[in-house]
């Protein structure tokens, strides 16, 4: 492919009006010549369907892993981050809304392909690289290339995303990724349809399958909006459904909301809420929820399901204490759900910096 020239995308057919039906997510949007679908990266041209942010980012950043949030994914490692633009999604209230809202591709960054992205991975010597910033679904196909070549060179994908995907890509994408955060946004279809345009059966779909039919590593994100998500009873039931869909064992992260985009009204999320979710979905039986947005010791902490012991805490994103014997609690010796380091691996956090990365212009 040349540096410029439009990347043809996948997942779409021609129907028999004419029109191009993109068959990524469940929106099928129907294009007309030059027509872009809601995401905006995605574009008909001429006989075929393209992909017009391929290998171009709004911006690369080290992070630390606890930012996507992953907590039972090699803890304390940093991630190498970026995203694209747009969104298959229209949350009111999204936190990145001027990345995933941008319309107008060409503000991003410079080129930079999967075979760059690995290699930088290696020389800052960072285990992993994680798409997110704007839903990576979007932009599958770059994300699939991008986790080729980073799993040839020894470096793990992260996806951080809705799930809001059609089964043919989901099964595809998620096979390329070794672990992946999915933003449950509420438990109820109402909620979904008013705030976020979406549906809430094909997250839930995404979430099975991606528990139940690949190797990748789940955790599951809610960002608790007041008055909007946070009853107790949507609390139990996303709960419920979690421990007998997809596990007790399932990390879920409570996140606390603040105002932002078209959501500027609502107060931000106070701790007690986060709080009180967090007792209610340990009361129906998950064994791992946490509080992220906010400081708390108790709601960052991993502790060990058998002998209640601490033994990975966090102020916010930075891990202050390990008690792991490469996956195995090293008080009591049970082992813990997880991707975490070998035994006798030297632990270093790489702590709450975030360092953006530059890449040299082509030549």
């Amino acid at each position: 492919m040349q540096p410029d020239a439009p990347y043809p995308a996948r997942w779409w057919q021609v129907l028999a009006d004419g029109r191009m039906q993109c068959d990524l997510c469940p929106r099928e949007c129907k294009l007309h010549e030059g027509q872009r679908g809601l995401c905006f990266v995605r574009q008909r041209v001429g006989d075929q369907m393209v992909l017009d942010t391929y290998g171009r980012s709004s911006g690369f950043c080290l992070d630390p892993v606890e930012k996507k949030p992953l907590n039972h994914f090699y803890p304390g490692s940093s991630i190498l981050s970026f995203g694209t633009a747009g969104c298959n999604l229209s949350c009111k209230f999204c936190q990145n809304w001027d990345i995933s809202k941008s319309r107008d591709v060409d503000k991003l960054g410079q080129r930079v392909m999967p075979a760059d992205i690995a290699a930088a991975c290696v020389q800052l010597q960072t285990p992993m690289v994680a798409f997110t910033y704007n839903d990576p679904v979007i932009f599958a196909e770059y994300a699939i290339d991008t986790a080729q070549a980073c799993r040839a060179a020894g470096v793990k994908s992260v996806a951080v995303t809705a799930g809001f995907i059609h089964d043919a890509p989901r099964r595809e994408f998620f096979a390329h990724m070794d672990a992946a955060n999915i933003d449950l946004k509420a438990f109820t279809q109402d909620f979904y349809s008013q705030w976020c345009a979406g549906d809430l059966s094909n997250v839930r779909d995404t979430l099975v399958h991606v528990q139940h039919a690949t190797d990748c590593w789940l955790e599951v994100t809610t960002l608790l909006i007041p008055g909007a998500n946070d009853s107790d009873a949507e609390l139990t039931a996303l709960s419920r459904w979690m421990v007998r869909e997809l596990g007790p064992d399932v990390p879920l992260h409570f996140t606390a909301f603040h105002p932002d985009y078209k959501m500027q009204d609502r107060p931000r999320t106070p701790p007690e809420t986060l709080a009180r979710a967090r007792r209610i979905a340990m009361g129906e039986g998950l064994r791992f929820v946490y509080t992220g947005n906010v400081h708390d010791a108790q709601g960052g902490t991993t502790f060990c399901p058998q002998c209640q012991s601490p033994v990975l805490v966090r102020d916010w994103h930075l891990v202050t204490h390990k008690a792991l014997q490469g996956n195995r609690c090293g008080h009591c010796a049970h082992p813990l759900p997880g991707h975490f380091a070998p035994e006798g691996q030297a632990f270093k956090p790489f702590g709450r910096q975030r360092i953006p990365v530059r890449f040299q212009a082509a030549p």
